[in-house]
């Protein structure tokens, strides 16, 4: 399944603001995301004191935790590179490839989380 949901529409406030789910073994990033992280470009334009945090998952077992974090990273990485050709600075980008460390969410995604400094 491939969805993005953005949260709230008005001023940037530090949480969630983004879910990408990701096909299992994909990293490429779905394009019915790219409407949502370009809104979420947009906010960010308009708020200089917030930062991004991805955090990249991917479905595996102990046998494949490594494939699982190169995957989580490949996904990351893709969502960095559309938010920096949007206009975003890398520096106001970090990102967090976690593999099979759901925290109880779906597997296969990236959390797009505003950081307020």
């Amino acid at each position: 399944m491939q969805t993005a949901h953005m949260q709230g529409a008005a001023a940037l406030s530090s949480g969630q603001a983004l879910r990408i789910r990701f096909a299992a073994n994909e990293s490429k990033l779905p394009t019915s995301a790219e409407t949502d992280l370009k809104a979420l470009t947009s906010r960010l334009e308009q708020d200089s004191s917030a930062r991004l945090q991805l955090m990249a998952y991917a479905s595996g077992s102990a046998e494949t935790a490594s494939r699982a974090r190169r995957t989580s990273l490949a996904r990351a990485l893709a969502v960095r590179s559309f938010l920096i050709d949007q206009g975003v600075r890398s520096t106001r980008i970090d990102v967090r490839a976690l593999g099979t460390n759901t925290d109880g969410g779906p597997s296969d995604r990236v959390d797009v989380n505003v950081v307020k400094r």
